[in-house]
């Protein structure tokens, strides 16, 4: 059995590559994981996010970034690029470099198959290191769902779903628990010309025409 060694890179030698490459990718403790091309959905849905985050805060003292902004997370040795991003007041910037974030508020991401386990799992154990992240909403590109978990003390998230039965999205926060955004977005504006392909019921079949 042939074994494959696996190539460990520096932060900054995953920088400089990334400097040059044609496509994105995050480094996850020593491993450089190229990111797998978005569709029209997550792309929809992140616009839609970004584009009434951005009118709401428009006179706030917030700001929001799009998936093209690398986030730094020092104590996992991580980069990677959140579909969303908010932050409090000004950017703070790794080692003074304008294209790398560390202080998000809140960090969002569509869900992807490929990316789903790890976005809930381990991606949100790495965010959670993060001394300024409050809040982290996952929104599936799949169907009307969307969890959002929210900080309310040292080690202790609270988590509220929502789906097609409910109406918005709040982030007003709980009066016990740490700063959040005061926003409320509804869940026909975040999946605004979305289009879900249809789903095939377990045991049913497509009509096939000429058998007999």
């Amino acid at each position: 059995m042939q074994i494959i060694q696996k190539r460990y890179y520096t932060p900054e030698e995953y920088l400089e590559l990334e400097e040059a490459a044609d496509y994105k990718s995050e480094y996850i403790d020593g491993q450089i994981i190229p990111m797998a091309g978005g569709t029209i959905n997550h792309n929809q849905i992140a616009l839609n996010l970004s584009t009434e985050l951005n009118f709401a805060f428009k006179k706030q003292n917030y700001r929001v970034f799009m998936g093209d902004v690398r986030l730094s997370i020092p104590q996992k040795h991580t980069y990677t690029y959140p579909d969303v991003m908010i932050l409090a007041g000004e950017p703070q910037y790794f080692n003074n470099r304008t294209d790398i974030l560390v202080n998000p508020q809140i960090i969002v991401e569509v869900l992807s198959k490929s990316t789903k386990g790890y976005d809930r799992k381990d991606k949100f154990q790495t965010y959670r290191t993060i001394s300024t992240f409050q809040e982290y909403l996952l929104i599936d590109q799949t169907r009307i769902h969307v969890d959002q978990f929210s900080k309310t003390g040292k080690k202790q998230w609270t988590l509220r779903e929502y789906d097609e039965e409910d109406e918005a999205i709040s982030s007003m926060g709980y009066a016990y628990a740490l700063v959040t955004v005061p926003l409320e977005i509804s869940l026909q504006d975040l999946y605004n010309k979305v289009k879900f392909e249809p789903v095939e019921l377990e045991g049913e079949s497509p009509d096939v025409e000429g058998l007999g």
